[in-house]
């Protein structure tokens, strides 16, 4: 009975999205409670560096092999597919990133520029799937075909701009081992544990060279063989989206609520993080739908009409995930570390909230 439930709560859409909601409020909870301190200080004790930079590069590992998946055979396989959701993606990216900037510019805040660009695939889509009919199934597959692009830019600006005191050889050694990856891919070597062998030195070289480990995850899966990525997205589903992204949420969202909370959700960073999540997303996404229809180059998604496109807007806000771990990047202080982090939360959670009562007041459903 408990097996067959957790059988059906793992294959549910919603799960991940829960499984997060849930591991926040229990870490926020337990952190400021009387004796918090211990479980701050359990995260803080070095079990959190080694999830950042090494556990994080399998959840990389799965966004490339989707990636790959949708490049190849997806929505992303054709110009005339992938010019709309790629349209609002950079809209989507680049207008957060303004909105920040505007914001701290001139001040030592400002690099925090990628924290509200970014939109959290499994907890938009999870948000997506509690809407049921109210969100029309084709404007489902724009969001994640968005929310992939959005993690390729995110995953670019990781590498150029988030990567620290660059070391060429191990640079230059980590890309001769992802050339030989390449090369047994192209003569169709079987996928096996000599890759995965490669697939170690090749984060190994990344972590030496400064450029951030993670990469690394998305180089690996461009290796993996076509007929073998939805075999690897099934292995590793589970240890992502179950093991390493709810221990990352229990870790990064160990903080102690300042006394002065709303003050600080006030500072430019803060209000940078937040207009940018929920305003920039919202106006970059539509602006950029907008734009593409009105020019001729696309349509708008099947069945769906321009206040569902804003709500998917507002749904591509929730950044958690990929926000907290740019976070992380961006600021050395563990105070401003934690007030970006809490920012990112509370943009999050009003992204969800607003695009679910946005999606119930637009959208008639009869499954809701």
């Amino acid at each position: 009975m408990i097996r067959r439930a957790l059988r059906r709560f793992i294959v549910d859409s919603r799960a991940v999205g829960i499984l997060l909601i849930s591991c926040t409020a229990l870490s926020l909870l337990l952190s400021n409670i009387p004796w918090g301190g211990s479980w701050i200080s359990f995260w803080h004790s070095g079990i959190s560096y080694w999830l950042d930079d090494a556990g994080m590069a399998l959840f990389f590992f799965l966004a490339g092999l989707e990636i790959k998946r949708e490049l190849l055979k997806g929505e992303l396989s054709s110009l005339r597919r992938a010019v709309l959701p790629a349209a609002a993606a950079i809209g989507g990216m680049v207008l957060p990133a303004l909105i920040f900037i505007g914001l701290n510019h001139g001040s030592s805040y400002a690099h925090g520029w990628g924290i509200p660009m970014a939109t959290d695939i499994a907890f938009s889509l999870g948000v997506a799937s509690i809407l049921g009919s109210r969100m029309p199934v084709s404007l489902k597959i724009f969001l994640t075909a968005l929310a992939i692009i959005d993690d390729l830019g995110a995953i670019l600006a990781i590498a150029i701009f988030y990567s620290h005191g660059l070391a060429v050889w191990y640079l230059f050694a980590g890309l001769g081992i992802w050339g030989i990856l390449l090369g047994l891919l192209f003569v169709r070597v079987p996928f096996g544990w000599g890759q995965w062998l490669l697939g170690i030195g090749l984060w190994y070289c990344f972590w030496r060279s400064g450029v951030h480990p993670t990469v690394a995850g998305v180089l690996f899966a461009f290796a993996v063989p076509t007929p073998q990525l939805s075999k690897w997205e099934h292995r590793v589903h589970f240890p992502v989206n179950f093991v390493i992204i709810p221990l990352f949420a229990l870790a990064n969202t160990a903080i102690r609520l300042p006394t002065h909370l709303f003050q600080g959700l006030l500072s430019n960073v803060s209000l940078g993080i937040l207009s940018g999540l929920l305003i920039g997303k919202t106006l970059g996404v539509t602006g950029a739908v907008f734009l593409m229809v009105r020019t001729g180059f696309s349509t708008l998604p099947k069945r769906s009409s321009w206040s569902q496109i804003a709500g998917t807007g507002l749904l591509a806000g929730i950044g958690f995930t990929m926000s907290i771990f740019i976070t992380l990047m961006a600021f050395d202080r563990p105070e401003d570390q934690e007030m970006a982090k809490i920012a990112v939360l509370v943009a999050s959670l009003l992204a969800m909230g607003g695009a679910i009562g946005w999606f119930r007041l637009t959208s008639k459903s009869t499954q809701l």
